[in-house]
């Protein structure tokens, strides 16, 4: 990574008992986009202590919390147009998952952000992150903290059965865009997790799995959990994406699985 056309960059690596690598500062860093499994799991753990149903109507006339979680609602990206009727294509929505946190926090009478403190955060001794804004986008957190998350992701703690669910694709057969790299049909999402399969190109490995899930984020950033291989990959840099990362970011990948693929 000395040779990334970055200033900072943090990366680590871990399995289900700890890390196994890490290098880079431990400053908090923006998320953006990765903000989105982070508040995933937020609603999960509503969905698991009965606050919301993953059934409950929220969004657009025929769409549930599921459809919000999975891109499938048809609102648009930005704002609140209706651009799809539910389950019919994947769309990306950062208003989608703006919609989905006002609905679960008015069933539990508070913030969001209080709700994420409470049952992720404090949960995965995450001190050094923060939602600040949008629950799409909105996160500054450190690598370490990233790397807690990946860790939960690839051996729930929190809703663990749940969990696991919204690792697999939700509303299959949806065709899409998948930012930064085009029309992916199918475009393959869980429940706030983007899903690799076998899509092409891609942000991760070519040596991923298909189970590979995670996301990745403007602002330079990622997060991979591959249960195959039985790791999970933080990475947080302060460039924001582009170019540059198209051939880096799968390199990287790729050399971390040699290295550290658990047979």
């Amino acid at each position: 990574m000395d040779s990334w056309p970055v200033e900072t960059v943090a990366v680590a690596v871990v399995d289900k008992d700890g890390v196994l690598a890490r290098t880079g500062p431990d400053k908090p860093l923006p998320w953006a986009s990765v903000t989105k499994p982070l508040s995933a799991l937020t609603v999960l753990a509503a969905v698991d202590d009965g606050l919301v149903s993953l059934d409950d109507p929220a969004g657009p006339p025929g769409s549930t919390v599921r459809h919000l979680l999975a891109h499938a609602s048809g609102l648009n990206f930005g704002d609140d147009q209706v651009m799809s009727q539910p389950g019919k294509r994947r769309i990306y929505s950062n208003r989608g998952f703006e919609v989905l946190a006002d609905f679960v926090a008015e069933r539990a009478e508070g913030s969001f952000g209080d709700l994420m403190i409470d049952l992720v955060l404090d949960q995965l001794d995450m001190p050094n992150t923060v939602l600040d804004g949008s629950p799409a986008s909105k996160v500054t957190g450190s690598v370490g903290d990233l790397a807690k998350l990946g860790r939960e992701l690839l051996n729930p703690t929190i809703a663990p059965a749940l969990t696991r669910s919204a690792a697999q694709v939700a509303f299959p057969g949806l065709a899409g865009v998948l930012p930064g790299h085009g029309r992916q049909d199918p475009n393959d999402w869980g429940l706030g997790f983007e899903i690799r399969s076998h899509k092409h190109p891609h942000w991760t490995g070519t040596d991923n799995s298909p189970q590979t899930f995670g996301h990745f984020g403007q602002t330079g950033t990622f997060l991979w959990v591959d249960p195959v291989a039985g790791l999970a990959v933080a990475c947080l840099t302060d460039r924001n994406f582009g170019e540059w990362a198209a051939p880096l970011w799968p390199a990287l990948s790729d050399a971390i699985l040699a290295e550290f693929s658990q047979p």
